[in-house]
């Protein structure tokens, strides 16, 4: 957990000057660090890091995925809607995804989000498109479904598909109704539950009379009020809910986003007042001022604006990314800043081996929350540089004693973004970053690119193997009821697994289970046996779990369930990765051989000449078969998988020893064989897709996402398992090759005719 959250936030190393190695360890980091933060925002309700740190380490992974397309991480945060669901509630699978947003944190981003959407639509700069601006409120995701006018079922966001069933708690809030008059037949009502400060206040005065805790914030109270598992608690909470989104409808609210909430209000929802209707992005911005001036009034916490386009038209048009509206975008305010004095550096280790640095603080209040632990992201962090050894905080270093400016946004642990050299004591001394593993005693190895140390110690090291058996048994991989992380640290501990395969060795290796585990604290004949059952019940799985549960780098459950649909099955998937191993090889090298000629300028010139190396370390090799090649080729044509993700799959799965772990796991396993998304009567279902050239009806993203939506995989190369070429105008090497391999080609017109208009 420590690696999760310490991390590196977005400023602090020009993204210019990455290069692509660098690039890779940061994206790894980030997506383990905001992984954590999600569990412990959404599912927890015990933030680990500061709103300020999150926005700012989501911003610096779009930076990099920007800049390197092809090292994009599915399981990244722009791949990512909140986190696992709490243990004690029932589930609620959303009939429609329950999205986040992306986020702006200045004016140009604004203006940018608006030209994006013109570009995607094909409107005029000068064209008219009306947007919503409405404060964007700081509280619990909240989905009521009503049917024939009754609330019928109340679920939280969870992980965005599927929410915990809270509906005994929502009936209990006053602005949520019980009964709706002239509401579509079928009505899902979205919303954020919220405190208010002065109810806050007052809650945490009973909370301190009764000896209890005292509450963070109020979003931390509203989460932890709305999902008690006793409702009459929830009840004398003072909960308040705002509407400002809809999902499944048997009829449409209304031709607007500005109508349709209105209608909600109508309803007898309580909508946000501040809502208002924007002719372009300058009075988006004019009201974004408006909304932040008034923000220390308003009675209740915001941490944004949020702008949708106006026309339901058009948003539907724009669709969706994986995890966000094309149509809408948050406008974060600016975070806060505080001083206080470091009084330890402590280092822990994460389950990919990371050493992550942790400032432990003299407790300081920050915003009204107070704080005790930053982060430090890295060693060349502390040291006052970025990866590129160019300067950060004027070069200043950072020692245990220093006097630290702490940044946050609303939450718990902030990050240090100066230091007071003025208030330096005499004799600080340099921090001596360790280069041994605290846990093992390892080496900590930083390798050539790599902004992290890492332990090298593997499954010795008690944090990486505990960690990745913790990895193993989450909600999102095998989920073994009753077998959870303090589970696995105990049975750890005790000797009885130091590999996933041990887990479903356990009742056989103990007789019937019960003449030790029965005997132990906690554990008794009933929770044994129902345990030894629970795993037993696991043995059947599907092809995505397992493999998003082994816990390769760069593998996250997008990536994993995108390898899942494409190979179908385990034996083919590991038959093609195998195939594509000394493939794999030859592109690792290839980019040694661009490290190696890298230099420090940042030009495009500089750019081409690096493309010049790695097309000429990565041409025909002798050692690399036509059939390597073509499973390399493959494997990176995932859409969404690229180099990156397949040259740490086929390394991980030929280590010796990882794949014989592996390899001991799946011999205990049935595992499912995977389904392609349904698409009866779609023309194109199955088949692999590329465009090329240039679009004239219709934008790229466009074409995409509706050859997506008819069950085409959409590819960036041409190979022999392409099926379609849609070439436009100014269609080149792509089209060559169709040619060359004989692949079908077709102009935007026989596609669109294809599709069905």
């Amino acid at each position: 957990m420590a690696e999760q959250a310490t991390g590196e936030t977005a400023g602090e190393i020009d993204v210019e000057a990455l290069s692509e190695d660098q690039a890779r360890a940061e994206l790894e980091r980030l997506a383990g660090l905001l992984a954590q933060a999600n569990l412990a925002y959404h599912t927890e309700d015990a933030p680990e890091i500061s709103d300020a740190d999150y926005d700012a380490l989501k911003r610096r992974n779009v930076a990099i995925e920007e800049r390197f397309p092809e090292l994009k991480r599915e399981d990244s945060p722009s791949e990512q809607v909140g986190a696992a669901l709490a243990e004690g509630f029932g589930k609620i699978r959303h009939a429609q995804r329950m999205m986040s947003l992306s986020n702006a944190f200045d004016d140009d981003e604004v203006r940018d989000f608006d030209r994006g959407i013109r570009r995607y639509l094909g409107l005029a700069e000068d064209a008219p498109l009306p947007f919503t601006a409405e404060p964007k409120i700081d509280g619990l995701s909240l989905s009521l479904r009503y049917e024939n006018g009754a609330l019928i079922q109340a679920a939280t966001r969870g992980d965005g598909a599927t929410g915990e069933n809270v509906t005994a708690n929502a009936r209990t809030i006053d602005d949520i109704p019980q009964q709706l008059e002239g509401a579509p037949e079928l009505l899902e009502v979205r919303g954020e539950v919220y405190m208010s400060h002065a109810d806050f206040e007052a809650l945490n005065e009973r909370q301190e009379a009764r000896g209890g805790k005292p509450f963070a914030n109020p979003r931390n109270a509203a989460a932890g009020s709305l999902r008690q598992l006793d409702p009459e608690i929830t009840r004398a909470r003072p909960l308040k809910f705002f509407a400002y989104a809809w999902g499944e409808l048997s009829a449409p609210l209304a031709e607007t986003q500005m109508d349709a909430i209105e209608r909600l209000a109508q309803l007898g929802f309580q909508t946000n007042p501040l809502t208002r209707l924007c002719d372009g992005p300058q009075e988006m911005l004019d009201h974004y001022a408006q909304i932040e001036e008034q923000r220390a009034t308003l009675g209740y916490d915001i941490d944004g604006v949020v702008y949708k386009v106006n026309d339901l038209a058009l948003q539907a048009r724009l669709g969706f990314r994986s995890t966000t509206p094309r149509w809408a975008i948050a406008h974060k305010f600016p975070a806060e800043l505080a001083w206080t004095r470091l009084e330890a550096i402590d280092i822990q280790v994460g389950r990919t081996g990371a050493l992550s640095p942790v400032a432990r603080l003299t407790p300081v209040t920050v915003g009204g929350v107070v704080v005790s632990n930053a982060t430090l992201h890295n060693e060349d962090y502390i040291a006052g540089r970025d990866a590129s050894g160019n300067p950060i905080r004027d070069g200043k270093d950072i020692r245990v004693g220093d006097w630290v400016q702490v940044y946050r946004a609303g939450d718990v642990i902030p990050k240090i973004a100066d230091v007071d050299l003025s208030k330096r004591p005499d004799g600080a001394e340099p921090y001596a970053f360790p280069e041994t593993c605290p846990e093992c005693g390892s080496e900590a190895i930083r390798e050539e690119g790599d902004a992290v140390r890492r332990c090298s110690g593997g499954l010795i090291c008690p944090a990486q193997a505990v960690e990745k058996m913790k990895h193993f048994v989450s909600r999102s991989a095998f989920d073994i009821e009753g077998l959870g992380a303090k589970q696995v640290e105990q049975f750890y501990r005790d000797g009885w697994i130091s590999e996933p395969a041990e887990i479903f060795t356990l009742r056989e290796r103990y007789g019937s289970g019960l003449q030790q585990l029965k005997n132990r604290e906690g554990w008794g004949e009933k929770s044994a046996n129902n345990l030894f059952d629970a795993i037993d019940e696991k043995r059947k799985i599907e092809l995505g779990r397992v493999l998003f549960s082994l816990g390769i780098r760069h593998v996250g459950e997008v990536v994993a369930n995108d390898l899942a649909r494409h190979y179908l099955s385990w034996s083919a998937m590991i038959a093609a990765i195998d195939a594509a191993r000394p493939a794999a090889e030859r592109y690792r090298r290839a980019e040694q051989a661009v490290e190696a000629e890298r230099v420090a300028a940042k030009s495009e010139g500089r750019r081409a000449r690096l493309k010049e190396i790695r097309d000429a370390a990565w041409a025909e090799d002798p050692a690399v078969s036509t059939e390597a090649r073509a499973a390399w080729d493959d494997l990176v044509g995932v859409d969404g998988i690229g180099q990156t993700v397949a040259v740490s799959l086929v390394t991980s799965m030929g280590q010796p020893t990882e794949r014989a772990s592996i390899d001991r796991l799946v011999a205990q396993l049935d595992i499912q064989d995977a389904e392609r998304p349904a698409t009866d009567g779609s023309p194109v279902a199955g088949k692999t897709v590329v465009f090329t050239g240039s679009l004239e009806k219709m934008t790229r993203a466009e074409a995409k996402a509706r050859a997506e939506a008819l069950g085409a995989k959409v590819s960036g190369s041409v190979s022999k398992k392409t099926d379609i070429v849609v070439a436009g105008p100014g269609a080149g090497s792509k089209e060559a090759k169709a040619r060359e391999l004989g692949v079908e080609l077709m102009d935007e017109d026989a596609w669109l005719a294809l599709i069905g208009g």
